[in-house]
């Protein structure tokens, strides 16, 4: 994957998936109808100024709660290329892997990156450069086959080649 730049949406620990999609907008799996309700309840700027190429960043147990696939759907259709934190929710996770949307794990060093900040991101090494404070962080990197699912867009169109054998 191709180095990402953007700028951070910052928030904390514990943000789960009622946060990142309220169910009261679950009546729909359309990607930018989700997209446009991303965060409200704890950030109703995020939804509205959000960039394409713009990156989010959690603290500990991002992806928290149930099981809905339609949290990191919707945060991906917000432009968003990444997902950093100090550590996610496992289906959270996983769910992110199936839609293609790559997650990077960097504990602790997390808390020494904030809101505003410029970074770019380098999915295939998991090197993080802070480029407004120049700190450089090392998270976890995907293993080849999660990066080649994100690089197709999802596990389904990773299968898809596959299928046509």
């Amino acid at each position: 994957m191709a180095e990402l730049k953007g700028k951070v949406w910052r928030y904390g620990d514990n943000i789960d998936t009622d946060v990142i999609i309220p169910a009261r907008y679950l009546n729909t799996f359309d990607p930018k109808e989700l997209a446009s309700h991303c965060m409200v309840d704890i950030d109703e700027t995020f939804a509205k100024n959000v960039k394409d190429g713009d990156i989010m960043v959690g603290g500990k147990n991002f992806g928290c709660g149930s099981s809905r696939e339609h949290a990191p759907v919707a945060i991906k259709a917000s432009g968003v290329p990444v997902v950093i934190a100090a550590s996610f929710a496992r289906i959270f996770y996983r769910n992110g892997i199936n839609i293609g949307l790559p997650l990077l794990e960097i504990g602790a060093d997390v808390e020494k990156i904030h809101a505003g900040d410029e970074l770019s991101v380098d999915v295939s090494t998991g090197v993080i450069h802070d480029l407004t404070t120049g700190d450089t962080f090392q998270a976890h990197p995907l293993p080849g086959f999660i990066q080649d699912i994100a690089k197709a867009g999802g596990l389904v169109e990773y299968v898809k080649p596959q299928t046509k054998k």
